[in-house]
């Protein structure tokens, strides 16, 4: 088990390779994100599961990791837990708001998001790495 004062370390490795490892996924072959918006729309079912498991993964993380003013990296993981638990309110309250949100800011610019979100998952892994070192 991991030391409580690495949790946030560990949080931020490990959701920077999800990140990592999605960007690249669509880097690689072009229109899974734009297909997976379209599939969430058309599944009540699918949209209910993933606000949900969305919400309680971002509650966990929330909660697990305390805000710490003397941690900036503490800091960001809570926010990302709390932008979790945001995420899945809005899909399990207004769905069709957020996939179209969803559709609109994927639009023709996957990669460009994609690419985006490759460097923010980098930096999480090397700010989680950089932290898990002087632990």
């Amino acid at each position: 088990m991991a030391q409580a004062d690495a949790l946030p370390a560990w949080i931020a490795l490990f959701t920077g390779l999800a990140i990592l490892a999605a960007s690249v996924g669509e880097l690689r072959a072009p229109g899974g994100w734009t297909k997976l918006v379209e599939e969430l729309e058309a599944s009540v079912a699918l949209r209910f599961v993933t606000g949900f498991v969305t919400l309680m993964f971002g509650a966990l993380v929330y909660l697990a990791v305390p805000w710490n003013s003397a941690n900036w990296l503490a800091m960001v993981v809570t926010v990302i837990g709390g932008l979790g638990v945001a995420k899945g309110l809005l899909i399990l309250a207004a769905p069709d708001r957020i996939m179209g949100l969803g559709r609109k800011v994927l639009g023709t610019n996957s990669a460009l998001i994609a690419g985006i979100d490759a460097l923010l998952g980098a930096g999480l892994i090397f700010a989680a790495l950089s932290r898990l070192q002087t632990l």
